[in-house]
């Protein structure tokens, strides 16, 4: 997510996180809120390639039954009472 830092609005939130996690955390960076970000929106990425990664293999799904249904119809189809 390239954004410039300056022309993105922020607005403070409220966490729970141990503060042992938070202490050991600030031994590794000055700017926690910075890298909570950096990684939230990382996993936001994720979830979202997730998501879409899902809906394509859903999609291919059903474009196969939808062939095969095309090919050789449907086992209901000889049962019809209509």
């Amino acid at each position: 997510m390239a954004t410039n830092a300056a022309t993105v609005r922020k607005r403070p939130v409220n966490l729970t996180l141990s503060d042992r996690l938070v202490a050991e955390a600030k031994n590794h960076t000055s700017n926690l809120s910075a890298t909570v970000e950096e990684l939230l929106a990382a996993y936001v990425v994720e979830q979202q390639q997730a998501r879409k990664g899902r809906q394509q293999l859903a999609d291919a799904s059903a474009a196969d039954w939808n062939a095969m249904h095309d090919k050789v119809g449907s086992f209901a189809d000889g049962h019809s009472t209509l």
